[in-house]
């Protein structure tokens, strides 16, 4: 059941931030902008559920990383397009992460122990690794703004450090 789950959130979240809904030129800065925003509250509502649901200390440490962390970059992307006079731009790719993540947050919901743990720090290790490869490969490349580009570089590295902290956490969690 394990491996079915990571294997459905790898795909799903693969398939969202692939930008197969941008036709040849690309999401734009304002889509991305939007798409990065999304994901981020979206990886905050899987940290809440896991404080929720989790006794762990391993498991709790990592949901609390992630609220901090993700609340932040947020946080200087708001006063970044706050500072430019800029709205995100809502898209296909967005309303598709959210729809998912809605599917995900019930599966997660149903699980419970160890199994919830397992299944929460898989999901981590692969919403993390596409999406830092969806920000390294597609966005930092086709974002115009140098500011925003910089943020997107400088968040990441952090989420980077999340990637590597996720892939203890399923090797713990065996």
């Amino acid at each position: 059941m394990l491996k079915r789950f990571l294997m459905t959130g790898t795909a799903v979240v693969g398939m969202a931030l692939s930008g197969a809904a941008f036709a040849d030129s690309g999401p734009s800065d304002m889509q991305i902008a939007h798409i990065a925003y999304t994901a981020g509250n979206i990886d905050i509502r899987y940290a809440h559920l896991a404080l929720a649901k989790s006794a762990n200390p391993a498991v709790r440490d990592f949901a609390q990383l992630m609220l901090q962390d993700h609340e932040a970059v947020n946080d200087q992307a708001l006063a970044l397009l706050a500072k430019l006079g800029a709205n995100p731009e809502d898209n296909p790719t967005s309303q598709k992460l959210v729809s998912d993540a809605h599917s995900k947050l019930d599966e997660l919901a149903d699980l419970h122990g160890v199994n919830f743990d397992r299944a929460y720090a898989a999901n981590e290790l692969a919403y993390h690794k596409f999406v830092n490869k969806t920000v390294e490969e597609t966005f930092i490349p086709n974002t115009d703004n140098r500011e925003f580009k910089s943020l997107l570089g400088e968040a990441l590295q952090v989420f980077k450090i999340h990637q590597n902290h996720a892939a203890k956490m399923v090797k713990n969690l065996r």
